[in-house]
């Protein structure tokens, strides 16, 4: 089975094209504008040009990782709206009966009932250009008539989280701080659904080879809401860090206007199999012995 992943040199193409390279009977194709690329790729092209490259792979399944989290509106509209927009159209024109697994984000609901777990059918409400250009790549791939799934993931935590996401960026900011220094971060209040990124994978993984028809839309996360202090508690666990935390720098305005977020996770475990396995605090250990120079915590 030939699957193309687009966006593998990424945190979620990364571990997803690991986990595919491991599996038998798959042949993993790398795309992207690398030169090192197995598939010379650029989703910003036209289709025409995107067509012509999948023709020539002729992959059974495309997964496509490939997006932005931050950056200008412009950015964003590039690399989350237009992008699966065109693959969708060069995907119908050179590889129709390929499947589409296409990762989405939990920005796409914005607002939702605290105290509630968010199923797929409920209202879309993004709260900036991330969650709303999500959301338009979302409905270019729902809207297509493509096999296609869109796994919208809720918060990746684990080995390689970039900083563009709290639990990488204070993990960071741990291990440049001295053992006994002080980490500034914003509003540690809001309740979040944290998922490895592992499990994401795997996800990604029985969605590209998993026969018969899926759901347009499947929720990807742990199925319980945390509080985001308990990040920062679990991070400070992991590196030993014997300083302070304070909530005392500006947060985010998607963090004040988005209190509470948890997935309803029962359609993927119906449609895929699929639940979590690793819990919050291996993947927060895991995250911090991955960075680069983490040191192991002296037992205390």
């Amino acid at each position: 089975m030939r699957i193309l992943v687009l966006g593998s040199t990424g945190f979620l193409g990364g571990h997803t094209a690991g986990q595919l390279r491991a599996l038998p009977g798959v042949r993993l194709l790398a795309g992207g504008r690398s030169p090192a690329a197995d598939v010379p790729l650029d989703l910003t092209a036209d289709p025409e040009i995107l067509a012509d490259a999948l023709r020539a792979a002729a992959p059974d399944a495309v997964v496509n990782c490939a997006g932005l989290v931050t950056g200008s509106p412009v950015r964003l509209t590039d690399a989350n709206a237009r992008g699966p927009a065109a693959l969708c159209e060069a995907l119908a024109v050179a590889a129709p009966g390929a499947r589409l697994v296409h990762l989405g984000s939990a920005a796409e609901y914005g607002p939702t009932a605290p105290g509630e777990a968010v199923a797929e059918d409920a209202a879309t409400r993004p709260q900036g250009p991330y969650g709303a250009t999500k959301l338009a790549g979302t409905a270019a791939v729902t809207a297509s008539a493509l096999d296609a799934v869109v796994l919208r993931v809720f918060n990746p935590v684990g080995p390689g989280a970039p900083a563009a996401g709290l639990p990488g960026r204070l993990a960071g900011e741990l291990r440049r701080a001295a053992v006994s220094g002080t980490v500034r971060v914003g509003d540690l209040s809001a309740y979040r659904d944290f998922v490895d990124v592992r499990d994401v994978a795997r996800a990604a993984v029985l969605a590209a080879t998993l026969p018969g028809p899926l759901p347009r839309v499947l929720n990807i996360g742990s199925g319980r809401a945390t509080v985001v202090r308990d990040i920062a508690d679990g991070l400070v666990r992991a590196a030993g860090f014997r300083g302070l935390v304070e909530e005392t720098s500006g947060g985010s305005a998607r963090s004040s206007a988005v209190s509470w977020q948890c997935a309803d996770i029962g359609a993927a475990r119906a449609a895929l199999g699929w639940q979590p396995g690793r819990g919050l605090d291996a993947s927060l250990a895991d995250l911090w012995q991955a960075l680069p120079g983490a040191a192991v915590p002296a037992a205390r």
